[in-house]
Formats: structure tokens, sequence, C-alpha cells
């Protein structure tokens, strides 16, 4: 986990510092580009993350759920909306990222 946060900090780190040498070398007449641009990045970001976040979720509660199945076989039922909550981020996640895009 602590890999993972150090990664996407990274890659953080260089796209902001890329999109500012571009910005540097640009002058003001493609701010729109500039926004444009910035606009895909946040919407990455948000699709990315949330993707992330769900699957280590859904790992978590898959792996619980298995073992309490494998004790007791009719607790099967039960422990499918709890991955299906745990999916949901991901839709969360595509649809602020498509608010991005829109707005």
């Amino acid at each position: 986990m602590k890999r993972l946060f150090i990664f996407l900090v990274l890659i953080l780190a260089v796209s902001v510092s890329y999109v500012s040498a571009q910005d540097a070398a640009k002058d003001s007449a493609d701010t729109a580009s500039s926004v444009l641009m910035w606009k895909y990045i946040s919407a990455a970001v948000a699709v990315g993350l949330s993707c992330i976040a769900g699957g280590i979720a859904v790992g978590q509660i898959g792996a619980a759920a298995m073992g309490a199945m494998s004790e007791n076989p009719e607790l099967s039922g039960k422990a499918l909306p709890y991955a299906g909550l745990a999916e949901g981020i991901c839709l969360w996640g595509f649809l602020v990222a498509l608010l991005i895009l829109v707005m």
C-alpha cells in the first residue's frame, strides 16, 4: 500500500512538472488547451484512484467472504451485497470523471 502511494505521488509530480514546463513554453493564447489537458489528467486520476481503491476493497471483502463461506456455506448470499458496495466506488469515480469532462 505504501509503495502504491509513493508511485502515485511520483507520477503526479512528474506530470505536474511536465505540464509546468509545457505551460512555461507556451503563450497565453494556449490557455484553453492547458485547461483541457488538466481536465483529462484530473479525470484520469479520479477513475484510476477509485478503481484501485475499489479493487483493494473487493479483494479484502472477497477474502473475508471466502473464509466465512468455508465455515458456513449459508453466508454466501450475505457477502454479495458488500462486494457490490465496494465495486460501487469505481462507479462513483467514473461519474466524477464524467462530470469533470462535461463541465
